[in-house]
């Protein structure tokens, strides 16, 4: 057996290098016993959140919310409230959609994660730990959530100035006097499915509806629900089939010919831009289309 003196340097670099065996082998005890707690998180049907609880949408609800919608690789998809990700992640995984979540509650944004990671699609989606109200999601394509009809009112304001044609899903819950476009049903739930409308109300002045000058269009509007009338030479007349549907408002009117002349076009915040046709169905009858623009006054 060989000694070394207590004072020698070699003495004081070998109990150093004990003490940092020891240290790691803690550390590494304690990231095992976090990390195995981690691993081990499960939450449970009905824990209370910040504003609601946890109750995940059933897998049938989830695919026909999304088939509604129309998910695709060209959507950004955003959960709120999204739980242990199982919408970010179908929207992914199923529909080829860039997806993320936004969750409250950190232990469950962690899963949220991992569960991404395990199905693969941890590329394409990302959960963040923080707060529907504060995050910004404006961007996104698609909109999904599961909470309370009070929460869903809140945020109603947020969701309608998104871009027009943005897609709203939800499930149970619905937004209060904003019809939805579509009530989805499963065996086990009730969903709603909403498009954001372009902002049409107002005062238009039109070219290209009438040879011997401008129109007028006026508009009234609830969400996506719209109608008016249109002043031809000095004859003002109600609109026929008014829509908007996202950025698209349709209308049909009589002319002075006394014939159905459909209108499309596109809205733009102040301007519109599109066409005037013949009636639909006479394919060998159909005229040269007629272009409009528009402004609002």
């Amino acid at each position: 057996m060989i000694y070394f003196y207590k004072n020698s340097h070699l003495f004081r670099l070998l109990r150093g290098l004990r003490l940092a065996l020891c240290l790691g082998v803690t550390i590494a005890g304690l990231q095992a016993c976090s990390l195995l707690q981690t691993e081990t998180y499960a939450p449970k049907r009905g824990q209370m959140g910040k504003d609601v609880m946890w109750l995940p949408t059933s897998d049938d609800l989830v695919f026909k919310l999304l088939e509604a919608a129309e998910v695709g690789p060209n959507d950004e998809l955003v959960d709120l409230g999204a739980g242990d990700g199982k919408i970010p992640i179908a929207a992914a995984r199923h529909f080829g959609a860039r997806a993320w979540g936004i969750e409250y509650n950190k232990d469950l944004a962690a899963l949220a994660q991992r569960n991404a990671q395990r199905a693969g699609v941890a590329e394409r989606v990302r959960i963040v730990h923080g707060d529907i109200f504060k995050e910004d999601f404006s961007k996104a394509t698609v909109v999904t959530m599961y909470l309370l009809e009070e929460l869903n009112a809140q945020l109603r304001p947020t969701i309608l100035a998104m871009k027009p044609g943005t897609r709203v899903l939800s499930n149970t819950f619905s937004m209060g006097d904003w019809e939805p476009d579509q009530v989805i049903r499963v065996t086990n739930g009730t969903g709603y499915f909403w498009t954001v409308p372009a902002n049409v109300a107002g005062l238009w002045t039109l070219s290209g509806l009438d040879e011997k000058g401008n129109a007028t269009l006026k508009l009234d509007q609830a969400f996506q629900r719209v109608g008016g009338t249109l002043t031809v030479q000095g004859k003002t007349q109600n609109l026929l089939g008014a829509r908007i549907e996202g950025s698209v408002l349709h209308f049909s009117f009589i002319n002075a010919d006394e014939l159905l002349k459909a209108v499309k076009v596109l809205v733009n915040g102040q301007v519109l831009s599109g066409e005037v046709t013949g009636p639909y169905g006479m394919v060998e009858m159909q005229p040269a289309i007629v272009k409009v623009e528009g402004r609002r006054s």
